[in-house]
């Protein structure tokens, strides 16, 4: 229950002296069902709290009987509206952490928080230990429904939002369901800065570590043992990308993983193994191109050839998706600005220069 009503002047000059918005000042009385709910939404030593406080430029006040939100009033709607979000991710056994809460706040400053509300459904998946796998942003959200409404998915995004992972998750939840047979994954093997030669080893020993990602994946999600032995049934395969050529690929979910690293060729070729009853997903990061020509990223070519084609979905994601440390999100959005900004002085030199 809610309870919004001005705020006292003398409160108001306690708050922010002099701000312009003081006629707009109010409180607003945010309850939940017991003390145990409010400490999650606070979050350990109040962090989440004062992220909130800070975002909207609320005083936040827990008195025992009820949590006090102080401020202008538009602010508080939506701090409260923030902490509604949150306690529903409480109750759903979703959690709470540094990321989600910036996220959900971010969202909800940005008058989306209906959307988010939708993130708390039923699980994708669960991993080994029994952690539900679900949807942490509301661009997670919309990549997992194209993969399930579509054929083929192109997920194209920065590191960290989770392209590979959700990919995986959703194949394992067909292989489970019996929607599909086997699930293929594979990746180009490009060398990043080293030479596959002198790497120690058989072959396999040389491409393991290019595919690591994808075998960390499923050790999560079936458990190691589950894993070899599916591999040694061939329902799981994992495999070079050269490896695919010349096959039909019936009744598989595909994964094809750092697609930014492939060449028109080889995407073409790729996506022309699909087979009765397959499904495939595309994932790549076009700004970690690894190819000595980046202009020749099968990856981008695909984004312009299929982006008509019906029953392919190309799901671009942001910085806002991002899901690891909150500093990798921060990284991605300097490097983009700088990157612009490069861009833009580049143009003016050689306008400068043909002026």
């Amino acid at each position: 229950m809610r309870f919004l009503r001005p705020v006292e002047p003398a409160a108001k000059a306690a708050y922010h002296k002099g701000a312009d918005s003081l006629k707009h000042m109010a409180e607003l009385i945010w309850n939940a069902a017991n003390p145990d709910e409010i400490a999650a939404v606070f979050g350990s030593y109040d962090s989440n709290l004062n992220l909130i406080q800070k975002k909207f430029q609320v005083v936040i006040v827990n008195r025992g009987t009820g949590v006090k939100i102080t401020g202008p009033e538009e602010n508080i709607r939506k701090a409260a509206e923030a902490m509604d979000v949150l306690l529903e991710n409480t109750r759903k056994g979703t959690g709470i952490n540094e990321q989600s809460v910036r996220y959900v706040v971010s969202m909800v400053a940005d008058d989306a928080a209906e959307e988010v509300k939708t993130l708390t459904a039923d699980a994708v998946s669960v991993t080994l230990s029994g952690k539900p796998i679900r949807p942490r942003t509301v661009g997670q959200k919309k990549y997992l429904d194209a993969i399930a409404a579509n054929t083929i998915v192109l997920g194209i995004g920065p590191a960290g939002t989770g392209k590979t992972y959700l990919a995986v998750a959703m194949a394992v939840k067909a292989l489970k369901s019996h929607e599909i047979s086997r699930i293929i994954l594979t990746r180009p093997a490009v060398e990043a800065g080293e030479k596959l030669g002198f790497l120690p080893g058989d072959l396999q020993d040389k491409v393991d570590p290019y595919l690591r990602p994808l075998y960390d994946a499923l050790f999560e999600m079936l458990g190691s043992e589950a894993v070899e032995r599916d591999l040694e049934k061939n329902i799981i395969e994992i495999a070079p990308l050269a490896y695919m050529r010349g096959r039909t690929l019936d009744h598989a979910f595909i994964i094809l993983d750092e697609a930014q690293n492939t060449t028109s060729e080889q995407i073409k070729m790729f996506l022309t193994r699909l087979g009765e009853g397959s499904k495939m997903v595309i994932t790549g990061d076009i700004t970690q191109i690894d190819l000595p020509d980046p202009r020749r990223s099968g990856l981008i070519e695909a984004m312009r050839v299929l982006k008509t084609v019906d029953d392919i979905v190309i799901h671009q994601f942001s910085e806002k998706d991002v899901v690891r440390h909150r500093l990798v999100q921060d990284i991605i959005t300097a490097y983009a600005n700088y990157e612009h900004k490069n861009t833009q002085n580049h143009h003016e030199r050689k306008r400068n220069k043909n002026g």
